[in-house]
């Protein structure tokens, strides 16, 4: 693989696009006419995939032992006490700032067991499958957030919500990270790989939502009241914006395009995880950074501390503990929502995405704090040479299967939810996709670049701050009809 020492200005795009193209060709001739080049120890680490998971001819650990071991993992674990007394601070029905603080705290040593679970199921399956592990556990409290705003029927706020997690994960989370990685060397790599497909994992997420969006504006402009273009009733009702007609039709179209986004979220993973090839199934990519092919070894080689059957069941019940702190958590908030000063929009964008990330960004704050510490009493700190990226990964995955999944969820449960977003929430989205894209399309990336990425995120919400919302999409929005909805005082006082 080349390597470059660095630029110090972004090319412009067609430049990136050349240097892309010849960058694609000289690693597929590579790949095609040398594959001697791949690793042949780590070939031989990743053979077996079966027998890796269940360690054949290797000393299985203890129920006792691997209970010991979550529960010694970090020094987080002591917070483990906070989710009783939140537990109970909710059903005794204490302060909501008190109880806000006791399910924040609650919070911390779950989110920490996903994160350790995740790291000893990587040593189990690989690191490409183990972070996969990884990030459909990070977006635990996402995702029942997400559920739990479906069954409350606040279905306007939920697709508030899910944008606001994806562009969180897109622009703030990456970009700290960037940041943070890149302060002390030019430029960070990222997996070529995965880059290339997540951009286009990511457009066709933005795609998926304009659709139905331009379809809106598409029949909005129509002027239903000249005879000459409708003359039956019901073909009048259908071209209305805002009724229950133009709504099955938003639900239809929605339902549809949801299964195909599940569709090519698992194709998207088979290709990553078994690409065309013999023995390729959980094997790195020949064009992988050395970092993760010395991190795959490191993990092929390593002794876990935990059981694998007792990891997963430890997670699963984490998991459901973890839903329903994050339930009492965003209720504590309700009290912010009902202030005049702060809009619907700007609660659901900004604030309840940030809150349910709140446990991990607290988590990455004392590791922060920590190794700033080591800086400034000079200890040595270790200077990765690979950008941590994980937290695109996590957006991806909530646009094309926890989205979906929730407009299928919708459909089962009678929730008529859809993919038809406000007009500013899809344009924020479709921004910060092409930032992202621009900024890691040569797989690499500097501490400027992350902060234009967080700067970027603070001008979206200091924007949705004064934003109220389009009143034809609530209205769509609404668990009851069209007609009972624009019917309800507030629909009468709001028009």
């Amino acid at each position: 693989m080349s390597t470059h020492s660095g630029h110090a200005q972004k090319p412009s795009t067609s430049t990136v696009s050349t240097r892309k193209r010849r960058g694609d060709e000289e690693r597929g001739s590579e790949a095609t006419i040398d594959p001697s080049r791949r690793d042949a120890e780590l070939d031989t680490l990743l053979t077996g995939g079966w027998d890796r998971f269940t360690r054949k001819g290797k000393k299985n650990i203890g129920v006792l032992p691997s209970f010991k071991a979550f529960m010694t993992s970090s020094w987080l674990m002591s917070f483990i006490v906070f989710i009783p007394v939140a537990w109970v601070g909710h059903y005794l029905k204490w302060n909501s700032q008190v109880v806000f603080l006791f399910c924040f705290l609650a919070v911390v040593p779950l989110e920490h067991v996903c994160d350790f679970g995740g790291e000893q199921m990587a040593l189990y399956c690989g690191k490409d499958l183990g972070d996969l592990i990884t990030v459909t556990l990070n977006n635990a409290v996402e995702a029942a957030l997400a559920i739990i705003l479906l069954i409350k029927c606040e279905l306007k706020l939920l697709q508030s919500t899910v944008l606001g997690v994806v562009i969180l994960h897109l622009l703030l989370v990456p970009g700290v990270a960037f940041m943070a990685g890149g302060a002390r060397q030019l430029t960070q790599e990222l997996h070529p790989h995965l880059t290339q497909l997540n951009h286009t994992l990511l457009t066709i997420g933005v795609l998926s939502l304009l659709l139905p969006a331009a379809f809106f504006a598409g029949i909005d402009s129509i002027p239903v009241t000249a005879e000459p273009i409708v003359a039956r009733r019901e073909e009048a009702a259908a071209l209305i914006p805002v009724s229950d007609a133009s709504k099955a039709v938003f639900l239809g179209m929605s339902r549809g395009i949801a299964i195909m986004l599940l569709a090519v979220y698992v194709a998207s993973r088979i290709y990553l995880h078994n690409p065309p090839g013999e023995d390729n199934i959980l094997a790195l990519h020949p064009l992988a950074p050395q970092e993760l092919i010395e991190h795959e070894k490191k993990l092929a080689s390593a002794e876990p501390e935990v059981n694998q059957y007792v990891c997963i069941v430890v997670l699963i019940f984490t998991i459901g503990i973890l839903a329903t702190t994050a339930e009492f958590l965003v209720e504590t908030v309700e009290f912010v929502r009902e202030e005049d000063s702060i809009s619907e929009e700007w609660f659901g964008l900004v604030l309840l995405p940030f809150v349910s990330f709140a446990a991990d960004g607290f988590v990455a704050g004392l590791i922060f704090i920590g190794a700033l510490w080591k800086w400034v009493t000079n200890k040595p700190l270790p200077i990765s040479t690979v950008a941590r990226a994980r937290a695109i990964d996590l957006s991806i995955q909530f646009t094309l299967f926890w989205m979906p999944a929730l407009v299928l969820l919708g459909w089962w449960s009678n929730k008529p939810l859809t993919l038809l977003f406000d007009f500013f929430e899809v344009a924020c989205l479709l921004g910060a996709t092409f930032l992202v894209n621009y900024v890691t399309a040569d797989s690499k990336t500097n501490w400027a670049e992350g902060f234009a990425m967080v700067a970027f995120y603070f001008m979206i919400a200091l924007t949705a701050w004064y934003y109220t919302g389009q009143a034809e999409i609530k209205t769509l929005s609404q668990c009851q009809s069209v007609f009972q909805a624009l019917a309800s005082p507030e629909a009468v006082a709001e028009h």
